[in-house]
């Protein structure tokens, strides 16, 4: 989705912007940076502090992140606090390394990331991606595109605005993000970044160019071409005209689905919490919200989770910064190994996985299963899920706009992060389809969704157990108990004073993480199982 900048621990520690600000965020360095721009439209990508404390207290333990390789400077950033993933340990969690070890690696799909602005820096940054993580494989096959020209670049970051050049600047992290870990999950497909020159900002102005470039790219790219979208508003920012607005915007998404093109879109990372643009950004709304475009029937919206993978939160304090802005080791403690996977719920940003019921749209056919849990003739989100998580981000190589932020290796999370990974899913998916000779592709990816995921046996909780899907049940960690997508959440997983209330995550589907986070390999057999049979 979109973001607005800002200082993750400045933010926690002194309480300088509200809940409600936080629709997607990204770090920059200086408090005085985030307070001086305040909430906005932008992608929904967040970015690990910069830096984490003077101290985390342990003298045995590991710090819990250090780059892989050095930055420009000859520097490597370690997080002492903060975990990061390599592309071979979110391979390992999901089993997408079984698929890569039989061959399975994306050749011959296209996958789409639709961002505005792009990157001065995308192949150079994807490049360097490949040669750390994947040195053996052939080069990556990438390609950005800027079907309404190509945006200006000059004087980057050094405006106060959400838009123009200064707004290039923050979509560079979203952008590099997306093309990186779809390219991680299918290496050698096409990766394609769509980017478009126009300001994004907390309404809807910016959208006719995205979805513009989106129907140019439906009609230049194979049938089967995934589309991972990681944008958003509040659903009420429509206002009175939501139902002629997003049926225009809709409209591509049908083309896509009539041509057998997939569509995925990021949840959210704000919980329930809206930002209010009625109220110029800088309110939230008083009830349960959701964001669009993830809500339209005609996509997949992929929720957030934290995957623990061979560490596990051990928290004996809810307070996670002490009064200097330092991190509290009681709260970010952790030891070493085990694997789990929650719903995400990091309350020291505030930031949870978006979900809950549409405000615009009733429920489709295909989540007739689902409606005891819904509770109402509305549409459900998410769908599925994938890790988001910032303490268990995924590692981002990016060069781009130095006087922005320090070039080199960078922790990421949010449900931009889940999204285009889940595209490079199904675009291994396609593959399977296309190396068995047949011409279907998953295309519109819900109605096979809810099929698998609505039958027995399809989902269990257990990290290595079996199914389609890791279904995705309350879990506590020390201190904390994670069971909703209340943004903030208090340590018993209650809704903190003044903050809407979450929704519960449940066994089975519900409306924090949908049915969970695909097994990779079980997923991708079934699916292509389904689409084969229907």
């Amino acid at each position: 989705m979109l973001h607005m900048f800002h200082t993750l621990k400045a933010r926690a520690a002194a309480a300088a912007i509200t809940a409600g600000a936080l629709l997607a965020t990204v770090a920059l360095a200086t408090p005085q940076a985030a307070s001086a721009i305040g909430p906005q439209l932008v992608p929904l990508a967040i970015q690990a502090p910069e830096t984490s404390g003077a101290t985390t207290g342990k003298t045995v333990l590991p710090a819990a992140c250090t780059a892989p390789s050095p930055d420009p400077s000859g520097h490597t950033k370690v997080y002492p606090d903060f975990h990061c993933y390599t592309a071979q340990q979110i391979l390992a969690a999901y089993g997408v390394d079984q698929l890569h070890n039989e061959g399975t690696m994306g050749q011959g799909q296209t996958i789409v990331l639709v961002d505005a602005y792009g990157s001065p820096t995308a192949a150079e940054d994807l490049q360097h991606f490949h040669d750390v993580f994947f040195p053996s494989l052939p080069n990556p096959n990438f390609d950005q595109v800027f079907p309404q020209g190509a945006p200006d670049y000059n004087n980057t970051a050094h405006g106060k605005g959400q838009s123009g050049p200064n707004g290039a600047a923050g979509w560079s992290g979203e952008a590099t993000l997306d093309i990186e870990w779809s390219y991680a999950i299918a290496p050698l497909a096409h990766i394609v970044l769509l980017a478009v020159p126009a300001a994004e900002t907390e309404g809807v102005q910016g959208f006719p160019n995205l979805f513009n470039a989106m129907s140019w790219a439906i009609d230049n790219y194979p049938a089967g071409t995934i589309f991972s979208q990681s944008f958003g508003v509040t659903e009420q920012t429509f206002g009175g005209a939501q139902q002629t607005q997003t049926a225009r915007f809709d409209a591509v998404y049908k083309k896509a689905a009539a041509k057998g093109d997939t569509m995925l879109a990021s949840s959210g990372d704000n919980g329930t919490l809206g930002v209010n643009k009625q109220k110029k950004d800088t309110g939230t709304y008083s009830f349960p919200t959701v964001g669009w475009p993830a809500s339209s029937p005609y996509l997949s919206a992929v929720g957030g989770t934290q995957l623990q993978y061979g560490w596990t939160w051990a928290p004996t304090s809810d307070v996670p910064f002490n009064a200097d802005g330092s991190d509290n080791p009681a709260y970010f403690n952790w030891t070493e190994g085990g694997n789990s996977e929650a719903v995400w719920n990091e309350s020291w940003l505030p930031a949870a996985s978006g979900g809950g019921p549409s405000a615009i749209y009733s429920r489709p056919a295909y989540q007739s299963e689902q409606a005891s849990i819904i509770g109402s003739n509305a549409r459900g989100v998410p769908d599925l899920s994938w890790n988001a998580a910032v303490n268990g981000g995924v590692l981002v190589w990016i060069t781009a706009f130095p006087n922005y932020q320090r070039p080199g290796w960078h922790v990421y999370g949010g449900t931009s992060a889940a999204s285009p990974q889940v595209a490079g899913v199904i675009a291994l998916a396609n593959q399977k389809l296309a190396d068995g000779g047949s011409s279907k592709r998953v295309g519109l990816l819900n109605p096979w969704l809810y099929q698998l995921g609505n039958t027995a046996g399809s989902s269990t909780s257990a990290f290595n157990g079996t199914g389609d899907f890791r279904d995705i049940v309350p879990q506590t960690y020390g201190i904390y108990t994670l069971k909703n997508n209340t943004d903030g959440a208090n340590a018993d997983g209650s809704t903190p004073a003044g903050t809407p209330d979450g929704w519960p995550t449940l066994n089975g589907w519900d409306m924090t993480t949908g049915f969970g986070s695909p097994r990779a390999p079980a997923f991708v057999s079934d699916l292509v199982a389904a689409v084969l049979a229907g």
